[in-house]
């Protein structure tokens, strides 16, 4: 996961939604603001709706990779997903901020859960409303799962390159920013699905390629154009934390440690 760039909708899309916003948030009490919201979302949340396909459009430019999900980073991104869940807070159902691109794998198990630490407390509490129980005010607090919009999810993970690939939390047992990095990776299942875990280890490798090929072409003084190509050729592939990590660890890495100090540029990509 990385922190998605802040890309603005235009003026005339912000009024929208937060007209919008104010007719769900117009409604006398939590329950029923909770119904307009799931109904007002799935309303206009369409292709026709100008409005959301400016939404969709933007939301898209924030992927990483080719419209890659910004959970996961592996499946294609095609679901509007509401950080602070609509069915939890209904006020939050046309915030720009809420919005994240996410493909159905992610999103589906996500958008049930949602869990917050109330004051003073070192673990945090699930809020989430069990099925069909009636829609009540959630317990307030400081929200658990890590936010790609508004937060570096890179300042909480740290992700395994010498075997095991999985991300693993970079604060101390015990403290809320583990506590924080443990939910969102139980939450979102990236390090439980294999096959993310297999991808990541394969984009690894990819990106180590696609380096040691820029190196050569930089050392037989290739065209511009030709070393243009392959930078651009790393910012597109898939998994993108994954690259980032070669990054931030490459010092730790003997392979990576040469490649980086032949292209040190790279390092800024």
């Amino acid at each position: 996961m990385l922190r998605l760039p802040d890309i603005a909708l235009s003026a005339t899309a912000l009024h929208q939604l937060e007209r919008w916003q104010a007719e769900v948030d117009a409604h006398s009490n939590h329950a029923t603001r909770v119904d307009a919201a799931r109904r007002a979302f799935e309303q206009h949340n369409t292709a026709r709706n100008r409005t959301f396909a400016e939404v969709r459009r933007t939301l898209a430019e924030m992927c990483s990779g080719e419209q890659r999900c910004g959970y996961c980073e592996d499946s294609v991104a095609d679901e509007i997903d509401h950080i602070w869940p609509k069915h939890l807070y209904p006020e939050q159902v046309f915030a720009w901020r809420n919005y994240l691109y996410a493909c159905g794998r992610c999103n589906g198990p996500k958008s049930e859960r949602f869990a917050v630490f109330p004051p003073r407390a070192r673990k945090p509490v699930e809020v989430s409303r069990p099925r069909g129980a009636p829609p009540r005010p959630p317990l307030k607090g400081f929200p658990a799962l890590i936010d790609p919009r508004s937060e570096d999810p890179m300042a909480f993970l740290v992700l395994e390159l010498r075997d095991t690939f999985y991300f693993e939390p970079s604060a101390k047992r015990g403290t809320r920013n583990y506590e924080r990095a443990d939910y969102t990776l139980r939450i979102l299942q990236l390090n439980k699905r294999e096959y993310l875990r297999k991808a990541r280890e394969t984009a690894f490798v990819g990106y180590q390629d696609m380096l040691t090929r820029y190196v050569s072409l930089r050392e037989r003084r290739a065209p511009t154009a030709q070393l243009e190509l392959r930078r651009k050729a790393v910012q597109r592939a898939p998994h993108r934390t994954v690259w980032k990590e070669m990054q931030r660890q490459h010092r730790e890495l003997p392979v990576l440690r040469l490649l980086f100090r032949k292209a040190p540029e790279a390092l800024h990509w």
